[in-house]
């Protein structure tokens, strides 16, 4: 019993990193080709800058620097359960040609997908009911009775 538990413990598995960038998004030295990895290393930096006058060519710093990193990044507005049910009834607009398609710019009515989000929307209201305050039951009540006018409207024409 002793041998088989001892066969047991040295089984195990074995993990092992395979992607090809690091977390900064620069490809890890297993994966560079010998000139890509001989161009890295900090000497060969450090004399490509020492030839060019102490400043690295454009070209060479646009090929080191990620591109995501060299721009700052926006942080995205607080999604709140009004953002959500005013994008949800944004996008129903959108569907009922209300609103310019944004790929197209161009007003287009799909029913059918106006029709379901309008019904998630209807969803969301029976699941929160009683766990909403005054105000976010109220628009809620209001984007429904909007969107469901406009639906017929449109589904009359």
């Amino acid at each position: 019993m002793n041998n088989e538990e001892e066969k047991e413990q040295t089984k195990g598995f074995k993990v092992e990193d395979r992607r090809r960038f690091s977390a900064e998004g620069e490809l890890k030295p297993e994966h560079r080709s010998p000139e890509q990895a001989e161009a890295q290393t900090p000497a060969a930096l450090r004399q490509a800058e020492t030839a060019t006058g102490g400043e690295r060519s454009s070209e060479s710093h646009e090929a080191q620097t990620p591109k995501a990193s060299s721009q700052p990044r926006e942080t995205a507005p607080e999604i709140t359960f009004a953002t959500f049910v005013v994008g949800l009834s944004t996008q129903a607009l959108v569907h009922l040609g209300e609103l310019p398609d944004p790929h197209t710019n161009q007003p287009a009515a799909d029913l059918p997908a106006a029709q379901q989000l309008i019904d998630i929307i209807a969803m969301l209201e029976n699941k929160t009911r009683g766990n909403l305050d005054r105000d976010e039951q109220a628009m809620l009540e209001a984007i429904l009775f909007e969107l469901r006018m406009k639906y017929v409207e449109r589904a009359q024409h």
